[in-house]
């Protein structure tokens, strides 16, 4: 036991030198195709997002990240696994100039776990429940050992391209083979409630600006009202119209922000009729009515 704690010591050692060496700058730092690197030199403000099936790992520091009314915490001794695209707050709540928040986030691809689960032999029954989108676990062991390995052949590009889609399939591996292998499995969509509820999600993203019927949704899904309910508050701690209301209103926000377009004109891209509804959705949401919000904002992106 101590020989296992003593080497796993030395890998977020490791990973703490690591990402530092290769994060330049606060904020993201992408280094591959689906491995990205962030940096903040001090805690940050709550950032409304959509977070997609990944696996976020931190070196130094610790983060926090709130879906639905459930919130999740994790830091060096703790990974987060997230397995549908679903509407979070994140925020980094432990850094300082002297020890910042280094972080990273490994992007799955579901072909890629099917085919690992394939060819070691998991499978996943087709009555299988729905599990929640997000859990946070131990990082230690063999799985700590496979990311400091691929970090590592970051420095050489060509044992990069080679060498790390094998890491990558140990990496899934060794996460099928733990207490988060359903999880990975939903993120395969195999059959079954997990499929269905995969099916909604998607429906809901590319759809976030109409007026969806739920029971038409459920049937269009094999289901019925009350079990498309259960299952999808199981997978997203939120139930199908709270899902598309924090959609629109993130959606609403980035408009705002990014293409300069008035409060009664946002709201009616991202699918409200009434205005003061929105109004009223957006503060409950931000904080502020949307104008002020975004005044704020950009107020504090000047300052920083």
């Amino acid at each position: 036991m101590a020989i296992r704690d003593n080497r796993d010591e030395e890998n977020r050692d490791e990973l703490v030198e690591r990402l530092a060496q290769k994060c330049a700058k606060d904020g993201p730092n992408p280094v591959a195709q689906d491995l990205h690197f962030f940096r903040h030199s001090n805690p940050s403000q709550p950032v409304h997002g959509v977070y997609s099936p990944s696996i976020c790992v931190i070196a130094q520091g610790a983060k926090e990240v709130l879906l639905g009314e459930e919130r999740f915490r994790y830091d060096p001794a703790n990974y987060l696994l997230c397995s549908l695209d679903v509407p979070v707050v994140s925020q980094v709540v432990d850094a300082t100039p002297e020890k910042p928040y280094l972080g990273m986030k490994f992007d799955l691809d579901p072909a890629l776990i099917a085919s690992v689960s394939v060819e070691a032999g998991i499978s996943a029954l087709r009555a299988e429940s729905s599990v929640k989108s997000i859990a946070v676990s131990k990082l230690q062991g063999d799985l700590l050992d496979a990311f400091v390995r691929l970090i590592r052949l970051l420095d050489t590009p060509a044992d990069y391209r080679v060498v790390s889609p094998l890491v990558t399939r140990e990496i899934i591996y060794r996460l099928l083979n733990s207490d988060q292998g359903a999880r990975l499995r939903q993120i395969a969509v195999f059959g079954g409630n997990t499929h269905r509820i995969t099916r909604a999600v998607q429906t809901l993203r590319t759809r976030y600006n109409e007026s969806l019927n739920i029971e038409d949704l459920a049937s269009d899904l094999g289901m019925s009202v009350s079990s498309f309910h259960q299952h999808f508050k199981t997978a997203t701690s939120m139930s199908p119209l709270q899902f598309q209301k924090l959609l629109r209103l993130q959606e609403a926000r980035r408009l705002l922000l990014t293409e300069d377009m008035d409060a009664s004109s946002a709201a009616v891209r991202v699918g409200y009729d009434d205005a003061s509804q929105f109004t009223r959705e957006y503060k409950r949401l931000f904080g502020d009515p949307p104008m002020r919000d975004v005044q704020r904002f950009k107020r504090v992106a000047e300052v920083s």
